[in-house]
């Protein structure tokens, strides 16, 4: 068991602590900022294909550019980060608390030095390392210090840097102050001179005077506070585990345990313990919690005249000697003891109450008697108590029964608890492990009944065990605390929190803070845990204890205090300090939640009234005033100063007078007008935080925007502005007067929520708290992708909101892995003039005129005039799903999960468009047929009007066609036989050959691929796909221009994604390496402008993009990324809600050309290059061999026939013909033989 919470180290140790730690980082001074590592370039040379896009269902995305990038979700569990934004608008966590982080500031010190950035909150945690609620943060090396010595929550900050202190506030005990305490340059903690307050700070500002303004709940300082009853709860010894050393051998004496619950005084057997004679001896109590004990009563014993004269008292873990204050009964005079205390023999004092000197933590101790009366020591009773009153969870550790406490502390469970030793925890604790879908409050409970023996002001506070301890905390959850604290007319109508369990460590939350009733027969306060509603299979809920302490005070204080800094002593007078006399002018019970210091004018807000002052007022020169309208009409939550404005947070409607409206829960007030500004008309619930945020908007340099944060999830419409579904974050662009979420702009997209922000000196980085994510780019389901210059990411120019589908039967997927919300897949158009690009899948977009259009989206860009969104009407079913798209001229065939009618014909699977006319084609073909008919591939074969539909059916009408049918002239034909199952891919190998990939068969064989002859109208199986391919093909691309080489992709048999090349004769796997998370949708080969390393997977001059839902080695989540054959690199990463999102496929306005890639060509084309190559090497050796010997010939003296020749003579007679060819055919022969014929 673990007592820190009761034992702090005192202000000289904490000291040294935070003196070494200064000596250890030097106090740098913070000249650049977190280090942000960038990714090498894609190199990607995507200048060949046109336009491109990718589709898929995410609402934020962004190029992974940044290795601090991911997809993570947001934190859900009541954990919160540091972050820093990086260039590219996406968000970098630089350390993780296990809870809320509510305030922090940087601390630059007198000479300049930044010590780095102090950071408060409720966390007991930081990246794994105990830190109790306050933190320093090295901004350059993104190292956390803890600054241990708090325990309990910080809500409040002032980093002075012209007294060189640290003014921290909140719900704590440190050093010896209360709520509120100083850390000092160099030296660390120290205490304020009046020791903190009575109650929470929740607020800490430098006012225009100098001095230092506290804001709270609070009504007196924290050494003038104390109970007006004392000593009022009594600690549970019967349950304790009690030992004695040299008791007596009698029996009926010898029994420790005799003195626990005998508060009568009445001795003898059974009642009295006694030591053996004439020997010293102890008595021993151990416990299973820790508490401070005020004071112990002890019954001295007179059996047989036999008493304890003197004893001490020690306390363990420490095991210290404690000192005490006492009445001596012989004097009636006030005393003080320690090691050897001593106690009356006079039956007349029937016992002697020794009251603690130092309130110490304890989870044991040992009374030691050193003196006796008569023949030996003994006890008749002891009774040990304490100020604090606490109620457990485990019954045990409640007060005694047997000490007849009426309405004693109690509790009552229902559901499966079971009891988890203390650990390292202050004491045991209940667990309840919850299943089921359906956790909510009747699933498990708790009710703490304290015992409440005097009314008044209590602070409650729950504790929580840690979650490192139990090893409990992935499966932590989230606790609803309610409580009922006075009788009245509503007296049922309970305060309601939540309090997030994941802390690693212990530590408690303040649940109340107000007026409670004592307990009566008729009445009595309860404190109710029980798990939230809506949490997932799985959740671990805890119960300790809960605290009431009773805050009476003499100080005069409500709510708010002025400090002097150069004051050594307090003034009491409260009413010299116009803030103090503020306070004091205000409904006692004031709750300061804020405060804020504009043009010389100190603002205070929170949830009060009293002298005209509603919730909200300012304080100049010595005096209050109240801010037009009297204020706000309820409680104000927070206060932010941006130029001249306030912007104001809460749960109110409108001013006090409802002078102003749309301030609904959001305000601004101008300070230099003095009049109220509405923010649109606010949002539709309570405002928690406001935080400044520096975004790039319109002019491409960063302004600042301001994040609204709170139990919200609408904008409320105003002007032409609808409303605006949002989850607890908006954003105010000051610039345009208007809501970020209303802006028709490319703009970051940002979920979550922010706590608290502060610019640090000397970089440009502002430094963020909360749970947030951003993907860089607000852009829904559908992105285009830039071809030349650097990457980017650029909006299609549709506005597409993705929606969740129904449990129809319509939506089962025959192939595993296709996306079925979003856009899922789309094409562009570019003929006959046109210049159109459709979108198909499962999304409602908003066209042109306003109007809602549903999963199908044409966006016209012809001629230039500008993007005019189209839809195609309401013939079909809105749960329509398109998940292929083709075109064959100027028709489009779109399939998917469609039914509907168009033109009195019914749909199912597949529609067809007729894109120049922008409507229907007539006649549609029949509608496919079959159990969850789905198209989910459309090809059209090269060169030629037949159209290839792939997917799960039976037949087309009347007409079986199984699996794959084409659609050629009006009508369906059935291409081959044979084949089976459901098509999840197809694509052309060349003009005649057909791959198809699935969950297939052939012949009824199983099979994940299958070719078809469109020659021979056969199919075959690929040979070798059986043993290499593991399972149902979801993904198919071609590898070379003909399709002999292609990739395959899908999740094997035992639920593990694969990729799979095949070269033209062998596949060839990666191996399982992708997580087990991987989905693959889409596959595509794309160039390079730089090679990487050659390997037999892909060229040197190529990447493979995988998209989907990716789940990378040592990396994570991704939505795409790039495989150069050894390794995978994140590419694209996206959000959908508060989770990863995912992408489906790339598409582009041009085909890939593998032969400009420097890739494999195909074999035919090789033959043919070969054989040119031949015939010109031939030609350019015979026009060689010519040149050579017109040389060789010219060399030696050749010399041209003449042209003419000179008269000849002229005795020359002419040969007759048949003497000239008489002879021709003789040849030479021998004399005498045969005459040739």
């Amino acid at each position: 068991m673990r007592l820190s919470s009761l034992f702090s180290p005192t202000a000289a140790e904490l000291a040294s602590i935070v003196r070494l730690w200064l000596i250890v980082t030097h106090l740098a001074v913070v000249t650049q900022g977190v280090n942000l590592d960038p990714v090498p370039s894609a190199n990607l040379d995507l200048s060949q294909l046109g336009r491109v896009a990718l589709v898929g269902n995410f609402d934020a995305i962004s190029l992974y550019t940044y290795q601090q990038q991911n997809e993570n979700s947001i934190s859900t569990n009541g954990s919160q980060s540091l972050v820093t934004q990086m260039p590219n608008g996406a968000f970098a966590i630089l350390g993780s608390a296990d809870a809320d982080i509510v305030s922090m500031c940087q601390f630059i010190m007198k000479n300049g030095q930044s010590a780095g950035v102090v950071v408060g909150g409720n966390f007991t945690s930081f990246d794994g390392v105990e830190a109790q609620g306050v933190a320093m943060f090295n901004p350059t090396t993104s190292q956390i210090t803890p600054l241990p010595g708090l325990s309990g929550k910080v809500t409040a900050l002032l980093c002075d840097q012209d007294t060189n202190t640290v003014y921290v506030g909140g719900e704590f005990k440190g050093a010896n102050s209360t709520n509120a305490v100083i850390w000092v340059g160099t030296t660390g903690w120290a205490n304020l001179p009046f020791a903190g307050f009575n109650g929470p700070v929740s607020a800490i500002v430098k006012a225009p005077n100098g001095n230092v303004i506290f804001g709270g709940s609070f009504n007196g300082l924290g050494n003038t506070t104390t109970p007006i009853n004392k000593d009022q709860q009594l600690v549970n010894l019967q349950s304790a585990n009690i030992s004695a050393g040299s008791s007596t051998t009698t029996n009926g004496f010898n029994n420790p345990t005799n003195i626990v619950c005998k508060t009568s005084g009445q001795g003898g057997a059974s009642n009295s313990w006694l030591l053996a004679d004439n020997t010293p001896g102890y008595w021993d109590a151990q416990m299973s919690f820790g508490y401070e004990p005020t004071k112990v009563r002890l019954w001295n014993t007179h059996q047989d005249g036999r008493g304890t004269k003197t004893f001490r008292f020690t306390a363990f873990p420490i095991n210290g000697i404690m000192n005490f204050t006492y009445s001596d009964p012989a004097t009636g005079q006030n005393a003080t003891c320690d090691a050897r205390c001593p106690l009356s023999s006079n039956t007349s004092a029937p016992y002697t109450d020794f009251h603690f000197v130092n309130l110490i933590g304890m989870n044991g101790f040992r009374i030691d008697i050193s003196d006796w009366y008569g023949s030996g020591g003994g006890l008749d009773g002891i009774e040990l108590f304490q100020d604090d009153i606490y109620a457990y969870a485990v019954g045990s550790l409640n007060e005694p029964a047997c000490a007849n406490i009426n309405l004693g502390s109690n509790s009552t469970t229902t559901g499966p608890w079971s009891v988890t030793p203390s650990r390292q925890s202050t004491s045991k604790y209940l667990t309840a492990a919850l299943t089921g879908p359906n956790i909510d409050s009747g699933s498990a409970s708790v009710v703490f009944m304290p015992d409440i023996k005097q009314a008044g002001n209590y602070s409650v506070t729950i504790y929580t065990p840690g979650c490192q301890q139990d090893n409990s905390c992935t499966t932590r959850g989230i606790a609803n605390v309610s409580g009922v604290f006075a009788s009245g007319a509503q007296p049922n109508i309970p305060a309601q929190t939540q309090v997030y369990q994941t802390n690693y460590f212990d530590k408690y939350d303040q649940i109340y803070y107000g007026y409670v009733d004592a307990n009566s027969d008729s009445f009595r306060p309860t404190v109710t845990l029980a798990p939230a509603s809506g949490q997932n299979n799985g959740v671990t809920l805890v119960a300790q204890r809960v605290r009431f302490q009773l805050l009476e005070s003499t100080g005069g204080l409500n709510g708010l205090f002025e400090y002097n800094p150069n004051q050594a002593t307090i003034d009491t007078n409260y009413s010299n300090s116009s803030f103090d006399r503020a306070g004091t002018d205000l409904v006692p019970g004031a709750t300061i939640t804020s405060l804020a210091v504009a043009n010389g004018t100190t603002y205070a807000g929170g949830n009060f009234s009293g002298n005209g002052f509603e919730n909200i007022f300012a304080i100049t020169h010595g005096n209050s005033t109240s801010l037009p309208g009297g204020g706000l009409n309820a409680a104000v939550s927070t206060i932010f100063v941006f130029e001249d404005l306030l912007y104001i947070g809460g749960n109110f409607t409108n001013t006090d007078t409802s002078a102003t409206p749309g301030l609904n829960n959001i305000a601004a007030f101008n300070t230099s007008s003095q009049a109220w500004q509405a923010l649109g008309a606010g949002v539709n619930g309570r405002v928690n935080s406001i935080v400044p945020l520096m975004l790039n908007i319109t002019s491409g340099q960063p302004e600042t925007c301001i994040t609204v944060n709170g139990n919200f999830d609408e904008i409320s419409p105003s002007g032409s502005s609808n409303s605006t579904t949002v989850h607890g974050i908006a954003v105010w662009v000051p610039s345009h007067r208007n809501w970020l979420q209303n802006l028709n702009i490319q703009s970051p997209a940002i979920s979550g929520q922010l706590t608290a922000a502060v610019n640090v000196s000397g970089t440009a980085e502002q430094l963020l708290a909360g749970t947030i994510s951003s993907q860089g780019w607000g852009i829904m389901d559908t992105v285009g992708l830039s071809t030349t210059g650097p990457l980017t990411l650029n909006s299609l120019g549709v506005k597409i909101q993705p929606q969740h589908l129904s449990s129809s039967s319509m939506r089962k997927r025959a192939v595993n892995g296709q996306n079925v919300t979003g856009a899922v897949t789309g094409l562009f158009y570019n003929g006959g003039g046109l210049n159109v690009t459709v979108l198909g899948g499962h999304f409602t977009a908003t066209a042109s005129n306003g109007s809602e259009i549903n999963n199908l989206v044409f966006i016209n860009a012809t001629n230039g005039a500008g993007d005019k969104v189209i839809g195609i009407g309401s013939d079909l079913s809105a749960d329509s799903v398109f998940l292929a798209l083709a075109t064959q001229a100027s028709t489009l065939y779109a399939g998917g999960t469609i039914s509907g009618a168009i033109d009195g014909t019914s749909i199912n699977g597949l529609i067809l468009y007729d894109l120049v006319r922008a409507t229907y084609s007539s006649p549609q073909p029949p509608a496919l047929v079959g159990s969850d008919v789905a198209v989910n591939a459309i090809s059209t074969r090269p060169n030629t009007a037949e159209v290839y539909v792939g997917g799960n059916f039976d037949s087309a009408g009347s007409f079986s066609c199984p699996s794959v049918c084409m659609f050629e002239s009006g009508q369906w034909n059935r291409p081959g036989s044979g084949l089976g199952g459901s098509v999840a891919a197809l694509t052309w190998q060349g003009s005649t050959q057909l791959l198809a990939g699935g969950n297939l068969t052939l012949s009824n064989n199983a099979t994940s691929l299958a070719t078809y002859d469109a020659k021979a109208q056969q199919w075959s199986a690929v040979q070798g796909a059986a043993n290499a391919v593991p399972g149902p093909v979801t993904a198919l691309s071609p590898a070379n221009n003909d399709g002999t080489q292609f990739w395959v992709a899908g999740k094997g048999t035992n639920g593990s994604a694969f990729l799979v090349k095949y070269d033209g004769s062998n596949f060839q796997s990666i191996g399982d390496v992708l997580g087990t998370r991987t989905t693959i949708r889409g596959l595509s080969i794309l160039q390079l402008s730089k090679n990487h390393g050659s390997n037999s997977l892909v060229s040197a001059q190529q990447t493979l993009l995988v998209t989907g839902e990716l789940d990378l080695p040592n990396f994570g989540n991704a939505s795409a990324a790039l495989f150069n054959g050894t390794t995978f690199t994140p590419f694209i990463l996206s959000n959908s809600g508060n989770g990863p999102g995912s992408l489906s496929q790339l598409f582009s306005e041009k085909q890939v050309n593998f032969s400009k890639m420097g890739g494999h060509m195909a074999l035919g084309l090789v033959v043919l290059i070969a054989l040119a190559c031949a015939l010109g090497a031939i030609f350019l050796l015979v026009v060689a061999g010519i040149l050579i010997e017109r040389y060789r010939r010219k060399a030696e003296g050749y010399h041209a026939m003449p042209n003419s020749y000179p008269e000849k003579n002229t005795n020359m007679g002419r040969i007759p013909p048949e003497h000239l060819f008489g002879s021709l055919g003789q040849g030479s022969r021998a004399p005498g033989a045969t005459p040739m014929i």
